[in-house]
């Protein structure tokens, strides 16, 4: 009876792994004449969230430095571009919510602000993914992803926003939060 205990318990492990195995490694195939191309620092793992602004970017040179500040420019660029269009969101969204008499000046002056605080915000944001390739004709290649956290965005805003008298008097700074956190989950739900 042990013998058929113990047999009967190793085919059933060994199926199961096999079929887990199995599972695990079940890929999915290219249409015909095409290949999968696997691109280093992108994917899901480098996408914005609801807590982090994302990009990333590819740079090329025949010089190794010049081709990471090319996929630092055009990562930033890309970020700061996300950034502003989120931020534009936020700004229409909540001028609207709070009916404000001022609309087109309050809304000009978040533009303003917007510009300062992406310019000073890009200084601060950190790189998550570099990788550095040398390509068969010599060139360097250089992959980055960089992220920026919301929370700090949103952070500049209020200090900035408090200082500035105009804006400190229709200024809701739970509201804006709040506002900006749902386009936030907008952005991670895409």
């Amino acid at each position: 009876m042990k013998k058929f205990t113990y047999s009967t318990l190793m085919l059933v492990a060994l199926g199961g792994a096999f079929l887990a195995g199995c599972k695990g490694s079940k890929k999915t195939q290219a249409p015909k004449g095409e290949i999968e191309v696997v691109v280093p620092c992108s994917g899901p793992d480098f996408f914005t969230t609801n807590k982090f602004f994302r990009a990333n970017s590819i740079g090329q040179s025949q010089d190794q430095v010049t081709s990471k500040k090319k996929a630092l420019a055009n990562a930033r660029a890309e970020l700061a571009s996300s950034i502003q269009t989120t931020v534009k969101a936020v700004t229409d969204n909540y001028t609207n919510s709070r009916e404000m008499n001022n609309k087109e000046e309050v809304e000009e002056r978040f533009e303003q602000l917007n510009r300062e605080i992406v310019d000073q915000k890009l200084t601060g944001l950190k790189t998550i993914c570099e990788k550095l390739m040398k390509t068969e004709d010599g060139s360097y290649k250089t992959y980055i992803a960089i992220e920026l956290s919301a929370d700090e965005l949103v952070a500049s805003y209020n200090e900035k926003m408090s200082k500035d008298d105009r804006l400190k008097i229709d200024y809701d700074y739970e509201k804006f939060k709040e506002t900006f956190e749902k386009e936030m989950d907008k952005l991670s739900n895409q």
